[in-house]
């Protein structure tokens, strides 16, 4: 009796735990109705906003599946100007519905940060998670992408917003003087300014007083 009612106890506790540790998706349906499950949405349903950055969103609602996509594997294109070919794959990626980020190659800074991510002379080049595409070529930039899981035709919703390109390697900010440094440098001139005026003043003769 005793051993049933641990073992009784033991299923309890794996079953909570394994309710615990299961995943929740928030998703909305069609009709703007929110629901919470343990299982993946539809395809067609809509998950939180996504934040700026990778996917080059603007707060748009992307689709469960497109947003999964661009989380495990984000987008990247190297770009440069003019280029046909560069502006060939962005409007592939535009046209297939594939949120991504644009990096330009303008500047020796720019050139060594595409080789640092694998690129080279030849652009544009993309980046889909960890693989690798250089040159333009449709039908090597589909396979990468539909490997990725990326829907074959758009999902994009319709207030959806391409960010704008960036330099490849961003330009540092010059930085902010060092105060204390400046407040040293100010001391040490007034300083300095007080043993000049001391050592052009008058030095009066012995037995005089001014």
């Amino acid at each position: 009796m005793k051993f049933a009612t641990m073992t009784t106890w033991g299923l309890a506790l794996l079953l909570c735990a394994g309710t615990a540790s299961a995943q929740m998706y928030k998703w909305v349906d069609a009709s703007g109705k929110t629901h919470f499950t343990d299982t993946p949405p539809p395809a067609a349903a809509k998950t939180a906003p996504m934040k700026s950055g990778a996917s080059g969103s603007s707060g748009a609602n992307l689709p469960y599946a497109l947003a999964n996509a661009v989380r495990a594997f984000p987008v990247v294109i190297w770009t440069t100007s003019p280029c046909p070919s560069c502006d060939s794959g962005r409007a592939y990626l535009k046209s297939r519905g594939i949120p991504f980020t644009e990096k330009t190659v303008t500047s020796d800074a720019d050139e060594a940060k595409l080789r640092e991510s694998g690129g080279n002379d030849r652009l544009p080049f993309l980046m889909v998670g960890r693989n690798k595409v250089i040159g333009f070529q449709q039908g090597a930039w589909s396979d990468a992408l539909t490997a990725a899981s990326y829907p074959e035709r758009s999902m994009l919703p319709s207030n959806y917003q391409y960010g704008a390109a960036t330099s490849g390697a961003p330009r540092q900010t010059q930085a902010e003087p060092d105060k204390e440094a400046l407040r040293m440098a100010a001391a040490e001139a007034e300083a300095e300014e007080a043993r000049k005026k001391k050592a052009a003043a008058p030095t009066a003769p012995p037995g005089f007083q001014f």
